[in-house]
Order: structure tokens, then C-alpha cells, then sequence
């Protein structure tokens, strides 16, 4: 039985807009590179950043992750589990990853102390498309954990800062002590990322925003709507009022790309878990562009 939505949705179509949004940056994309644990940093109740260190100094040398990309991280006897990067900045040597602990694998990655080895594979997927930003403005909407995958993209437009416009990121939480990276806030604003915030629930000594993300987004003043780039990540829930939002507001489809961070088992698109109507989101996202699966994300339960 087709579902809901589906037969609205013309199969030649989705076929002609399954092209790879990018090329595979590996070579063996089965081989495991060993990596130890020499950080761990708690951001939030129950999310904390691991930073890994190549067991193998030629592993260093391999191609550096790019904003948006995910790795496979592999505990062994446990299993393997996407998480994307989050490191400071693009390069090769150690890598960096934002967990949130919900499934058997991160739970495992939670237990483990400095000293500890992991295998990773990678890096995979699509980028952000930081090459279109160029002389644009740019709104980076994020909410709770969806923040960890765009830390690359951030740092990576702080160090070329005189490429971009305007570039305003808008974070949203369920309460204060939610809102991931505080400690990094105060630098992204002096190298003139304007960061906005806002939270479900407040508490007695909070004094900024209430409420979802989009309202933020909303009330933001923008300077030229139809040539302004939007990025988004987190619940994709949040994601679609935030495009359905930005849309009203004057921006255009492709200039709007989202992260879908789907249940990603294999990363080469063979097991089919993350499969999007003609997508498979590890190979030919995860980050995709709005006008390419907006007619997918109308489909109930897809």
C-alpha cells in the first residue's frame, strides 16, 4: 500500500532528481582507521564532545572531514553509529565529534575514559554549500543537538569572514542549560557572527528569549530576503516552520539546505535504513538542498 502523499509524487521525477549532491572523499570506504580518545568535554546533560587523535600518524594524512559530513564511529562488540563532525576547524589530524546518548553505541562511546581506542570510517556524505555564500547573508537556524554539525560550518566562515554578508545564527533550546557551546558564543559574535538564542522553558536568572526557534527567525531583520542563504539542522519538525517561515519572509527554495541526519547504518547507501524516496541521506546527503526533497518531506511518514 502506497502512502499517504505518495501518489502525488511522480516516480520519473524523483529518479531525475536523485543525482549525488557530491563525490565520496574516501577511497575504501570499509576500511576502519583506530582512534584514541583524548578529550572529553560535557556541554550539556547528556551531551558531551569527544576528541580523537589517529592511532596510525599516516591516518592524519588522509582528506580533513568537511562542514556538514559524518563519520562512522565503530565501539567494538557494540556496533557502529553515524555522528557528524564538529570539529573547530576544516584540517586533517584529530577529530571531533558532539554526542548525545541515546542508543547502545553512544551510550558505549559515554563509558569510554582518555586512553580509549574506537575505529572510525570516513568522512561521508554531502557538504554545506559554503561556495554559494560567497557576497551572500547568510541565517543558520539550529535547534538542540542540531547545533554539534554546523560548529564546522561556523568556524569555517569565522576564518574567511570577508567572503560572507551578514551571517546570523539562530539556536533554540528547550531550556538554558540546553544550549550547546556557550562557552564558544562570546568569540563567534567578535569575528561578527551574530548569534541569537532562545528557549523553551526559562528559568529564574534567564533574560534572553522565549520560545521556539522560529520565532527568531521571524523577527529577524533581513537585508535582502531573495539573495539570503538559509542552513538548517535539528528535529525536522523544527526544520520545515523554520523553511516554511523563511519562505513568507522572501527567501527562494534553492537557496535553503537542511541536514537530515536519518538513520544512517552503512554510509555507501547498501543496507536502505536511510533511504528517502529516491535519496539514500548517507550517500547523497546529509545535507540536501530544499527544492530537491521539498515535495519528500510532504509525504506523511516517509
Amino acid at each position: 500500500m502506497s502512502k499517504p502523499g505518495a501518489d502525488n509524487l511522480n516516480t520519473a521525477k524523483w529518479q531525475s532528481m536523485a543525482a549525488p549532491l557530491s563525490k565520496p572523499n574516501y577511497q575504501n570506504p570499509w576500511h576502519v582507521d583506530a582512534a584514541v580518545l583524548t578529550e572529553i568535554r560535557e556541554e550539556t546533560p547528556g551531551v558531551a564532545t569527544f576528541k580523537f587523535d589517529w592511532v596510525d600518524a599516516g591516518s592524519s594524512q588522509r582528506v580533513a572531514a568537511r562542514p556538514g559530513q559524518f563519520n562512522m564511529l565503530y565501539v567494538p562488540a557494540v556496533g557502529e553509529v553515524a555522528i557528524s563532525v564538529s570539529n573547530d576547524e576544516i584540517r586533517s589530524g584529530p577529530i571531533v565529534h558532539t554526542i548525545r546518548e541515546v542508543g547502545n553505541v553512544t551510550r558505549a562511546i559515554f563509558r569510554m575514559a582518555v586512553g580509549d581506542t574506537i575505529g572510525v570510517r570516513g568522512p561521508f556524505g554531502s557538504v554545506w554549500p559554503l561556495d554559494r555564500c560567497v557576497d551572500h547573508d547568510v541565517v543558520l537556524v539550529c535547534g538542540g543537538i542540531g547545533l554539534a554539525p554546523m560548529r564546522t560550518l561556523v568556524n569555517e566562515m569565522i576564518r574567511c569572514r570577508d567572503r560572507y554578508g551578514e551571517v546570523h545564527l539562530l539556536i533554540g533550546a528547550r531550556t538554558p542549560d540546553d544550549l550547546l557551546y556557550q562557552h564558544e558564543y562570546a568569540l563567534w559574535e567578535s569575528h561578527g557572527i551574530q548569534v541569537h538564542t532562545t528557549v523553551d522553558q526559562a528559568v529564574a536568572t534567564w533574560t534572553g528569549n522565549i520560545g521556539v526557534v522560529i520565532l527568531l527567525l521571524e523577527r529577524l531583520k533581513l537585508r535582502n530576503p531573495a539573495q539570503t542563504l538559509l542552513m538548517t539542522c535539528g528535529p525536522e519538525v523544527m526544520m520545515m516552520y523554520s523553511i516554511q517561515s523563511a519562505i513568507s519572509r522572501g527567501l527562494q527554495r534553492p537557496n535553503i539546505w537542511l541536514s537530515l541526519e536519518r538513520n544512517m547504518n552503512c554510509a555507501v547507501a547498501t543496507c536502505g535504513h536511510c533511504q528517502f524516496g529516491p535519496y539514500f541521506v548517507c550517500k547523497d546527503g546529509p545535507v540536501l538542498s530544499f527544492d530537491r526533497v521539498e515535495r519528500l518531506m510532504e509525504v506523511t511518514d516517509l
